[in-house]
């Protein structure tokens, strides 16, 4: 029944220009000239809405107070770009922009070289298909006969001859082209679709990249106020100098994080711009909530959307009609071609009279080749074409399985480390700080509660970057790395 179902929905389908409409089989389906509309992109993949940085929340009364804090910093981060994020070379405070999701989207469509590679593929489908139904060209020629017979009996004469074809070969050929063309179509949508899974996950990779930089900056002030007071209690007497050799070695390591995560949003920058297709595109600010996850996905609904939308599936199904259409072509292989060819004398030089003329009608006899060998070959690749389309479901299914549980699983983490993970390393690391300070507490319990803490926050952060990633893979189709060759 779903197959049914795929099979109505999608339609066994002919080419009207960009415009997908059902193939009767009595009606001849037709395709009009390269000047039509080009193809929409995929319209399945959910948009999430970009918030305007002049409307984006600051805080959340319901979010844990790190995850507030960190949202405040960000967007106070936004407003006024920082020139140590940025590459000397590259800093221009007069060319720095605040670039949405949107936007790399259209910049993507634009100019990533693969959409439009798979274009041309798509205008070559249809200058196959104008091609195939055209008739063959008359032959126009000279002919002379009895030459050499010294001017006795010498003839003069022009002949045409044109090849008839019968048995509506050209409309069948037309018909097997228009289905290439469709199913051009729909891989030139699903290309479309690869990159804009792909812009989407590189734009949640320099998003929870600049969030980590602020992050690490943070952490920084941490282990520098840790320093800070080591200090101040040893001036104190109260601790020791392996306290204070302590802080300092903890913020050496807070740099090493601190320089980690400059790299990695740099890397995250040139990836995105790859994507985008401008490799020098040079860095700016992107807007965006990282934290809005959106609802829950369930493997069902995922399943469904995927079997229903999925542009592989398209261009399977015009594939199968593809074959189908083959297959009528090759039964009518066997109906033979007439030749036709009149000839006018116009000069006899040997005897004199008047112009003639004459007719020839030329048919070949299908007397031992009728195509037997096309037939059974067409009639099995249409066969075969179906048997693809049901391998195409398993293999979508297959390939959801482990995106799905990795989204699954990313899910259940982002939701525990809000809930509880979060706000209690946070208040361990006060508290331990208090304690500290007011010499109640060694500071190697300060150590463990402020490395749980950045340990902490940081896997929030790859919880975050998996779960986008997984979940844009699912909303576009299971297509993406749109810059590999196929």
């Amino acid at each position: 029944m779903r197959r049914t179902a795929i099979l109505g929905m999608v339609g066994l389908t002919a080419c009207v220009g960009c415009q997908m409409l059902p193939v009767q089989r009595s009606v001849t389906p037709q395709i009009p000239a390269a000047q039509t509309s080009r193809i929409e992109p995929v319209a399945t993949v959910v948009n999430k809405p970009v918030v305007p940085l002049e409307k984006a929340p600051t805080d959340n009364p319901n979010a844990p107070p790190i995850i507030q804090a960190v949202q405040h910093l960000e967007m106070e981060r936004l407003r006024r770009p920082d020139p140590e994020q940025l590459p000397p070379e590259q800093f221009n405070p007069a060319v720095i922009n605040v670039l949405t999701l949107a936007d790399l989207e259209h910049m993507a469509c634009s100019t990533n070289p693969s959409i439009a590679r798979a274009q041309a593929l798509v205008e070559a489908a249809r200058g196959n298909w104008l091609q195939v139904g055209l008739p063959p060209n008359p032959n126009v020629g000279y002919e002379g006969q009895q030459i050499g017979s010294g001017g006795k009996a010498e003839q003069d004469g022009l002949f045409v001859q044109q090849e008839f074809i019968r048995g509506n070969k050209l409309q069948l050929n037309r018909n097997v082209a228009c289905q290439e063309v469709t199913r051009a179509e729909h891989q030139l949508n699903a290309q479309r679709q690869r990159v804009l899974t792909d812009v989407r996950q590189a734009f949640y990779q320099v998003l929870i990249a600049q969030r980590q930089e602020i992050l690490t900056s943070d952490l920084k002030k941490i282990a520098l106020e840790g320093v800070k007071a080591a200090e101040a209690l040893q001036r104190g007497k109260e601790v020791g100098k392996v306290d204070v050799l302590q802080a300092q070695l903890e913020l050496e390591n807070v740099e090493i994080v601190v320089e980690n995560a400059r790299n990695r949003s740099r890397a995250a920058w040139q990836t995105m711009a790859a994507v985008v297709g401008n490799p020098q595109l040079a860095p700016s600010r992107i807007a965006g909530e990282i934290d809005d996850v959106g609802t829950s996905l369930d493997w069902q609904s995922s399943l469904q959307h995927l079997l229903s939308n999925s542009p592989e599936i398209a261009a399977a199904l015009a594939e199968i009609e593809r074959a189908r259409w083959a297959a009528q072509r090759a039964q009518v292989e066997k109906v033979p071609n007439v030749t036709v060819q009149g000839l006018m004398n116009f000069r006899d030089n040997g005897i004199g009279g008047n112009p003639d003329a004459a007719v020839s009608v030329g048919i070949p006899v299908p007397l031992w080749n009728r195509n037997q060998g096309g037939v059974i070959r067409a009639s099995q690749e249409a066969a075969a074409a179906e048997r693809a389309l049901k391998q195409l479901e398993l293999s979508l299914q297959n390939r959801l399985v482990p995106v799905f549980e990795r989204y699954a699983n990313a899910n259940n983490q982002v939701t525990r480390y809000r809930e509880k993970i979060l706000p209690a390393a946070q208040q361990t690391l006060e508290f331990q700080r208090r304690s500290y300070q007011a010499g109640e507490s060694a500071y190697i319990n300060v150590l463990t509660s402020q490395r749980t803490y950045s340990q902490t926050n940081l896997n929030y952060l790859d919880s975050l970057r998996e779960l986008h990633a997984t979940r844009a893979e699912i909303e576009g189709l299971l297509l993406s790395s749109s810059l590999e060759s196929r």
